[in-house]
């Protein structure tokens, strides 16, 4: 045994990490546990021209998703991960409500490759919208099974029963409970397509305020990251990047290392090995500052790469990008209505921005060819499309990789939590032990895939009578896709041009033009990208309430009451109403519009509307949302100081009231960042902002007053309350400083140099 190994087993601590598989197979021959199953089923396939991946592999054991235990516990299952959203508290509700148990009782397992459904990955909001419905089923269908059983032994009808945290009582007084009924023995139940739901007004738990079950262990330090895993024999790698940073496309990705140098590292102390395959070059080393150094030290010499694109113009960088057009929508005569009307033109540039995860992403990877496969303790945001891809750079087979999905430090989107797993599965291949692999912030601000930039050009027209007549709208976004890195950069898949079909999320505005013209450009990405928050959405968005606060200006009508007028959707139109009370907005009002108050600053507010519609075109809607702005500008400095927000959602059906103000409280802190701050530059080798210093985010400081409106909904169905609220956020910045400053601004961030440069006068 290498001297190494032999030191490594003598000093770890025994593993602190979860065993989904154990736990999934132990239940499935569990005594006294009532199981809600069905049949294995692979993953549902991407529509063409979407995101993620598919494969034909189907599990052996059967899906659980719920499983009833005799000593009083509930355990519920569902394929999508908390991605500090509140979904394992608000999933946990739904299971309780249904059960009629408590829902301290109630532990979710979430997202674990072999203890969890495959229900796709986690994207569009659609948790509860979607993935949840058949654990709510399972709930259903368990208690009327226990129901049924508790009939029997009371000796009375199961109407007459009454259910309280599960204990059931006859009306003559018996009373047996869950966990004594199991006593007697389990079953194994399969998922029934008819269940009979409680109706919601019996509703106890969901739709009542719940603390989240993450919350307490965040708060003191306990929580445990995929950063804390350690396993037995765990060693430490580092990864040393080639020097074309966040490309991955062209005919130099995987073919640029001219030489590694083993020896200028491998002698270092502690170090284990240096591994070189292709352009994926990592070192391994016993401990992590060893990793560090030997990484730093290792001598690589590259071919000269291609200079990267020029993106200091976005918008001339789109424009000249091949594309394929793809029609939308097309009502009416658009090009006879721009003619005779009252018509108006504009450009909208979006930025490329990062999901900016505050911890860089890390990962742990156990290889064992000798039968137990690939274990993957990982932060992915899709730990089943994960495991497809790790399957593609191993050859192992998905039935040998499991994925062990740990909480991470935040994402919204594709960082590198992937990249960094299959990393640590190759590094721990070349070993034959676990790797933990670390990437340093530098690394994770050049690699991570990044949000795209989108250009949206708009003409639009007025009638006679001052109302919408016309829209043409067309927007441009570099497909997002990201394929695993490792791949890439071992020469496992190409590195060529991708196409996608994801820039037509809410393209199609929300309100009444008579004549519109929506297309879509469909294009391959300029340089590494993936879906972040709000996908084409947000900037589609903010070029449509951008747009229609400018024609309401030309029409000389006050922006609110311009947007109620041709907005048809009642929901939609009782939310903006609401939300204008709210923020007491007062109709024909007007900002200092560059002219300074009498303390030298500009005020203004601005309003938008949104509702978030996902998925390829026509897709389908998410909750609704509306912003109304104040804010106010030092005219020398440029610095915008955004002073209060009032955000309105109409979610439907709210599970937990409280996690739902969470979720808009971050949109509103996200959205406001992104909209002021955040763009990532690019230089002669690609990406150049490395650090938080050429990457700014938002300060405590910066925070606002968020006021947040919920809108009554419990009796309608369950909207996606992930994003929508950050939707129609930078419009309704955008205009609230168009009102302070009497300037359209078309092109965030709304940075303190951009905004002084661009004040009039300027």
């Amino acid at each position: 045994m290498p001297r190494w190994r032999r030191q490594v087993r003598s000093t770890t601590r025994p593993p602190t990490t979860p065993t989904p598989k154990a736990l999934h197979r132990g239940l499935l021959v569990a005594k006294g546990a009532l199981l809600v199953v069905r049949d294995p089923a692979p993953g549902v396939r991407p529509a063409p021209g979407q995101p993620g991946a598919a494969s034909d592999y189907v599990r052996a054991t059967p899906d659980i998703f719920v499983a009833v235990l005799p000593d009083s516990r509930v355990l519920a299952f569902n394929g999508h991960v908390d991605l500090g959203t509140g979904i394992r508290t608000s999933l946990a509700q739904i299971v309780a409500e249904e059960l009629d148990v408590d829902p301290s009782r109630v532990e979710m397992v979430l997202g674990h490759t072999e203890a969890a459904p495959n229900q796709g990955p986690t994207i569009a909001s659609a948790t509860i919208q979607i993935s949840a419905v058949p654990l709510r089923k399972a709930a259903a269908q368990a208690r009327a099974y226990l129901l049924a059983r508790a009939a029997l032994r009371l000796g009375a009808d199961v109407a007459a029963l009454t259910v309280r945290d599960g204990v059931v009582d006859a009306p003559d007084g018996g009373r047996v409970d869950y966990w004594a009924l199991l006593q007697e023995g389990g079953a194994m139940l399969r998922l029934a397509d008819e269940v009979a739901l409680k109706p919601a007004d019996q509703y106890r738990i969901v739709g009542k305020g719940v603390a989240r079950v993450d919350i307490p262990g965040k708060a003191v330090g306990e929580a445990v990251y995929v950063h804390d895993v350690r396993v037995p024999g765990m060693l430490h790698g580092r990864v040393v990047r080639p020097p074309y940073a966040g490309r991955d496309t062209g005919a130099f990705v995987g073919h640029s290392l001219i030489e590694a140098d083993v020896d200028s590292a491998s002698r270092l102390p502690g170090v284990v090995k240096v591994v070189v395959l292709g352009d994926f070059v990592g070192v391994v080393a016993m401990r992590e500052e060893q990793a560090v150094r030997a990484a730093r030290q290792l001598r690589v010499r590259w071919h000269p790469v291609p200079p990267a694109p020029a993106l200091d113009d976005l918008a001339a960088a789109l424009k000249t990008q091949p594309s394929t057009l793809r029609p939308l929508k097309n009502e009416g005569d658009v090009d006879a209505a721009l003619a005779q009307g009252k018509s108006l033109a504009c450009q909208y540039v979006w930025p490329y921005q990062m999901h900016a995860s505050i911890g860089p992403s890390c990962a742990v990877a156990d290889y064992r060819p000798d039968g137990g496969g690939l274990t993957v303790w990982s932060g992915t945001q899709n730990p089943h499309m994960l495991r497809i891809d790790l399957d593609r750079l191993t050859g192992l087979g998905e039935d040998r990789i499991e994925i062990v999905r740990m909480e991470a430090s935040g994402c919204y989107g594709r960082n590198c939590a992937d990249d960094v797993s299959a990393d640590a599965a190759l590094l721990s291949r070349e070993v034959g032990a676990p790797v933990r692999v670390q990437l340093s912030r530098e690394q994770e601000h050049a690699w991570e895939p990044k949000g795209a930039a989108q250009l949206m050009e708009v003409r639009g027209a007025l009638d006679a009578d001052g109302n919408l007549a016309a829209y043409d709208f067309a927007t441009r976004y570099p497909s997002n896709d990201a394929p695993l890195l490792a791949l890439l950069l071992t020469g496992k898949v190409a590195a060529e041009p991708r196409v996608l079909e994801m820039g037509d999320r809410t393209a199609v505005p929300p309100y009444r033009y008579p004549n519109q013209r929506i297309v879509c450009h469909d294009m391959p990405a300029i340089v590494r990208a993936a879906w972040l928050r709000g996908v084409s959405a947000l900037p589609n968005s903010f070029a449509h309430e951008c747009f229609i606060d400018e024609l309401a200006e030309r029409a000389g009508r006050d922006p609110v009451e311009f947007r109620l007028h041709h907005l048809d959707d009642a929901r939609a139109a009782e939310l903006l109403r609401a939300v204008a009370r709210r923020a007491d907005w007062q109709a024909g009002a007007r900002g200092t519009r560059g002219v300074p108050d009498a303390d030298g600053r500009l005020r203004g507010r601005g309003v938008a509307y949104a509702r978030y519609v996902h998925s390829r075109y026509p897709g389908f809607g998410a909750a609704w949302a509306a912003w109304v702005v104040d804010l106010s500008v030092d005219p020398r400095s440029g610095r915008v100081r955004v002073d209060r927000v009032v955000v309105g959602q109409d979610t439907g059906m709210m599970v937990n009231p409280d996690g739902v103000r969470h979720q808009i409280h971050g949109n509103v802190i996200q959205a406001l960042s992104r909209t002021l701050k955040e763009r990532v530059s690019f230089g002669a080798h690609g990406v150049a902002s490395l650090e938080w210093g050429a990457y700014p985010i938002l300060g405590f400081a910066e925070l606002p007053d968020i006021d947040v409106l919920l809108m009554p909904r419990q009796d309608e169905p369950p909207m996606g309350a992930g994003e929508s609220a950050s939707v129609c956020g930078p419009a309704a910045l955008a205009n609230a400083l168009f009102d302070a400053t009497g300037r359209r601004w078309r092109e965030p961030p709304f940075t303190a140099d951009r905004v002084r440069q661009g004040l009039p006068g300027r």
